[in-house]
């Protein structure tokens, strides 16, 4: 939603509030409690380049909180290996230092997917997430995070980076660039990332104001669903009775949906439902929108469309990894070659996020994808029997290893019982 529509919108609530704040002035005879809705539109409107918004009031928002609740999430649950590529041959590097550390223990009171989270979490709000590299030697034995709060970013005139870390105890150290593990978001300068929600902080400050403003209208009773129609005139005792017993029978939630006893000839009319009512959360929704621009989430992924679920889950997803994930991916990867990788290990040693559990089809598809790596259908086999096996959660077979096609499986005499 462009800033010229949601401008409209904010028009139109205005003058939908004005309507409602007369009706009522006119029945009471006074003014209304509500705020003025000039004084609500000057509430809900930001100057472009005035916004400023924390971190802590932009995840009060739920669009900004379940964007990044999902990228994060996303790249916590997702398990890192550590590859060595060796000739042609591939394995996990199990018997690596790294692997320990990123497949079991980060740090002394971590999980894996609780340092990559949080993680992942400061990268996105923050635009920087930092980790301390403690050595041992030339070993990696622990990914301390910090706060990016708490670490100042330099550049030297050769170019040299040092990173300024505040301790718990108040104390500052300067460490260099081989002892901090540094993930940065998209970057204008080459040095540190830049902040989403810093970027995005004039949508997120409407969002913000919007739900208010929404909160103060059902606060203040503006929702008003019909009038009262009397052929005279009421008098002040007239009204206040009527007011009286309206708010007596007919309020409360156990109420609603009653019928209304009129006296005196006075005629009851609902107000009829119009595309104005709705604007509010018309205006709402396409906020969400942005925000998950933002943040690079699919729209179904925010609740926001409920017709791209069933059977575009699966293209969904591919959508949410390719476009989504996969930066992050490569971001980390290359972040942890960077800073963790000694210099004898590049070449042979690399990481590798494995996003399969997000990939992963039906059982039919899984199915037909699998039958044909094993070489059904005249196809040349590309997978053992074993690595499917391990791809769904079985053990290994002693007679899943070696490429085996259909034909050959034909030819193989059973083995006695």
């Amino acid at each position: 939603m462009g800033k010229r529509k949601l401008e409209r919108l904010l028009a139109e609530a205005e003058q939908r509030i004005t309507a409602l704040e007369t009706m009522q002035a006119q029945d009471d005879g006074q003014a209304s409690s509500v705020p003025s809705n000039q004084a609500l539109l000057d509430a809900m409107r930001v100057e472009p380049g005035s916004a400023s918004v924390t971190i802590e009031q932009a995840l009060n928002n739920p669009a900004v909180f379940r964007c990044v609740d999902l990228v994060s999430g996303s790249i916590g649950m997702l398990p890192t290996y550590v590859m060595r590529k060796i000739g042609g041959k591939i394995e996990k590097a199990e018997d690596h230092p790294l692997f320990d550390l990123l497949m079991y223990q980060p740090n002394s009171w971590q999980t894996p997917y609780e340092f990559k989270q949080v993680m992942q979490f400061w990268a996105l709000v923050y635009g920087n997430a930092y980790a301390v590299i403690v050595w041992t030697g030339n070993r990696v034995a622990h990914l301390i995070p910090i706060h990016p709060s708490k670490v100042v970013v330099e550049q030297a005139p050769d170019w040299t980076v040092t990173y300024k870390v505040t301790r718990p105890n108040g104390t500052t150290v300067p460490l260099p660039a081989r002892e901090v593990l540094h993930l940065r978001g998209m970057s204008a300068d080459g040095l540190t990332g830049v902040s989403r929600v810093k970027k995005a902080a004039e949508t997120i400050s409407i969002s913000l104001q919007a739900g208010r403003a929404a909160e103060r209208i059902f606060r203040n009773g503006m929702m008003v669903g019909g009038n009262l129609k009397h052929p005279g005139k009421l008098g002040p005792e007239g009204k206040k009775f009527l007011r009286e017993s309206l708010e007596e029978i007919h309020s409360g939630p156990e109420n609603a949906g009653k019928w209304i006893i009129t006296e005196e000839g006075m005629e009851a009319k609902p107000f009829a439902n119009t595309a104005k009512d709705s604007q509010l959360l018309e205006m709402r929704a396409g906020l969400v929108e942005e925000i998950a621009r933002v943040f690079g989430v699919p729209r179904p992924l925010m609740g926001v469309d409920d017709t791209s679920w069933g059977s575009g889950i699966e293209q969904l997803a591919i959508l949410f990894v390719r476009f989504g994930l996969a930066p992050w991916f490569k971001a980390w990867e290359e972040a942890l070659t960077r800073s963790c990788l000694p210099l004898s290990d590049r070449g042979v040693i690399y990481f590798d996020f494995d996003e399969t559990e997000l990939l992963r089809g039906t059982l039919k598809d899984q199915a037909e994808f699998f039958a044909r790596a094993l070489g059904s259908g005249g196809h040349r086999p590309w997978m053992e029997a074993n690595e499917v096996r391990e791809a769904t959660g079985l053990g290994q077979h002693q007679d899943g290893g070696g490429l085996v096609s259909a034909g050959e499986k034909s030819n193989v005499a059973p083995q006695a019982a």
